[in-house]
């Protein structure tokens, strides 16, 4: 137990004390844990000796990233982007994988497999580095950041047959086994994917309803962490990608009202282990191989870089994608990728390739995916301003923005009519709602509704605070309403904050926030009524009108007045003498009746 509290301190303090230093120089933070990594690694201060297996272990970190990414995709935007993920993406991995086999005849002088198994484990790319990049450059949302999301699902697509077919390609045990054990495994291979589609779509969201009425953060955080999980090892056991297996189950739920609250209890774990993951990658590199042969390796590491460039501009100009786009691509996606690591090595145990060449390529992979980072800001400042912004056209997968610009923090009877308005009028919103089960009969009348407890700073995020312009305010708990806007305000200070108040003394808190505008729940319901009574008494509809108008502008002034007094005597004596007052204010005005003859 202390071995493994030791441990975790190292690459906490390693982290904390290096990932700013980087970070500050501006070259981002995948270049500081890979810099972390390699310091605490077994080639430099030796403090980690077991790299391998932290590196294992933090590919769960991959497995989260992808499950988020599901989450974010929905069925509909994965169907708009079918063309890009299997044209565009079998194209790109294509176009790389012909130059770097040719590469890998010429300098190395291998076999056509096995050249070509090391071309398409080269042609790659990092999904963790090129979208922690993206996301670190806010790029997700952009034209070349969808088209690198598409061509690294294909990568993950396509990287499975290969690797499966490994063995068969340096005649291994499979070959000889026959057709029909082949046949078998990709059977279940095959029925444990439909399973999990359709297990998904029946079992999910009953589950996550149930874990969501216990009312337990911690039950449901457990629920959202079993699923990712379940989901991975059930590829894994099949011989298919973890991260699959994840990516299936986060599109599964990407629909459910549940979506944000398993974002934000995910999201903590995706960044501490894809920081680790990188870390793993830098403890892994053979720093020995660089010292022996410097100009060896910096030379194959600057050749893999050019050659992934060049592949990528090529394709993305083939596709009919503009300069910028290609360009921009091949900046961010240069480097090999963390599953070229797996295929390298599986080729290595089946005697395909040579276990010096295998360290020797993973040791230029690694060195790529560390000057990506480097790579990338070299270009966004000095290439990427070169092209004239274009002309806005459609992407892909974009047929409109869905970003919300209204957050609704609690959908009862009250912020159901605020969203019924938004919803006819097309305006995006997203709600959030603590009670599920009040939630999942909402949905069912068509309502944008999502279980969640809008107190909770990375559930606002993960809803889209930081894009949305305004928030409402409509939980019925005043305790509630008061933490919400002060933490939203706090953490969006451009958030304008619309509130509901649910009494007088609510509403004295709330004018001493610095929020947009305050709605008193009773008082417009509470002045028509009061003024169809008046009207039924006698009076005529212009009178009745000003009275209520009085009324409304003097108790606004004695909110005001009373905001200063904390006593509560000294509370009803004001509350006695604004009695007073509007009395008088009533016998002053000239065009109201006080004593009309059907009264």
């Amino acid at each position: 137990m202390a071995t493994t509290l030791l441990n975790a301190l190292i690459f906490l303090v390693a982290a904390v004390v290096i990932v700013p230093i980087i970070k500050r120089l501006g070259l981002g933070e995948v270049l500081g844990y890979l810099v972390a990594g390699v310091i605490i690694g077994p080639s430099v201060l030796g403090l980690i000796p077991d790299a391998e297996a932290v590196l294992h272990f933090s590919e769960v970190g991959i497995v989260f990233l992808l499950f988020i990414i599901g989450l974010e995709l929905k069925p509909a935007r994965l169907k708009l982007m079918r063309k890009a993920v299997f044209g565009f993406g079998s194209l790109q991995v294509s176009v790389a994988t012909l130059i770097l086999t040719l590469c890998c005849i010429g300098l190395f002088g291998l076999s056509p497999m096995a050249a070509i198994v090391v071309g398409f484990s080269l042609a790659l790319c990092s999904t963790a580095l090129v979208l922690h990049l993206l996301a670190e450059q806010h790029e997700v949302g952009t034209r070349h950041g969808r088209y690198a999301f598409a061509i690294l699902l294909f990568q993950d697509i396509a990287a499975i047959p290969v690797l499966a077919a490994i063995p068969m390609l340096a005649g291994g045990p499979m070959l000889e086994d026959g057709l029909m054990p082949m046949l078998g495994h990709a059977s279940v291979a095959i029925g444990a994917f439909v399973g999990l589609i359709l297990g998904g779509r029946l079992l999910l969201r009953p589950l996550f309803r149930l874990a969501a009425s216990t009312k337990s953060r911690e039950v449901f955080a457990g629920t959202s962490l079993a699923v990712v999980i379940g989901a991975a090892v059930l590829m894994e056991l099949v011989g298919l990608s973890m991260a699959l297996g994840a990516f299936i189950a986060g599109i599964l739920l990407a629909d459910s009202e549940y979506r944000h609250s398993i974002e934000a209890d995910i999201e903590p774990f995706r960044g501490l282990l894809l920081g680790l993951f990188f870390m793993a990658v830098g403890m892994t590199t053979e720093i020995g191989l660089l010292v022996e042969t410097p100009g060896l390796i910096l030379g194959l590491t600057a050749m893999l870089l050019v050659a992934k460039w060049l592949s990528m501009v090529i394709a993305a100009r083939l596709y009919r994608n503009s300069w910028k786009t290609a360009f921009n691509l091949a900046a961010l996606m240069p480097q090999g990728g963390e599953f070229a690591f797996v295929m390298l090595t599986a080729a290595g145990t089946a005697a395909l390739l040579d276990t010096d060449l295998v360290q020797t390529l993973v040791l230029v992979i690694s060195l790529s995916m560390a000057a990506t980072p480097l790579f990338f800001l070299i270009h966004s400042r000095l290439i990427r301003p070169l092209f004239k912004a274009p002309a806005a056209t459609a992407s892909f997968d974009t047929p409109q923005d869905d970003s919300p610009r209204i957050i609704i923090a609690g959908f009862g009877r009250f912020g159901q009519i605020v969203g019924r308005v938004f919803h006819g009028l097309k305006v995006p919103y997203t709600v959030l709602d603590i009670n599920p089960n009040r939630v999942e009969v909402i949905r069912r009348y068509g309502s944008k509704v999502y279980f969640g407890d809008a107190s909770r700073i990375d559930l606002l995020e993960a809803a889209g605070a930081d894009r949305a312009q305004i928030l409402v305010v409509a939980v019925s708990d005043p305790e509630t309403s008061m933490t919400i806007i002060e933490r939203a305000s706090k953490r969006f200070p451009n958030l304008k904050i619309y509130v509901r108040a649910r009494n007088r003394r609510h509403s004295l808190k709330l004018m001493r926030t610095d929020v947009s505008f305050i709605q008193r729940e009773l008082m417009p319901a509470s002045l028509n009524i009061t003024r169809e009574a008046l009207i039924g008494l006698g009076f005529d509809r212009a009178q009745a009108q000003r009275a209520v108008d009085i009324f409304q502008r003097h108790d606004e002034k004695t909110l005001r007045d009373q905001l200063g007094v904390e006593d509560y005597d000294q509370l009803v004596q004001t509350a006695q003498q604004a009695a007073r007052e509007l009395e008088s204010l009533y016998e002053a005005a000239e065009d109201i009746d006080v004593r009309p003859d059907k009264v």
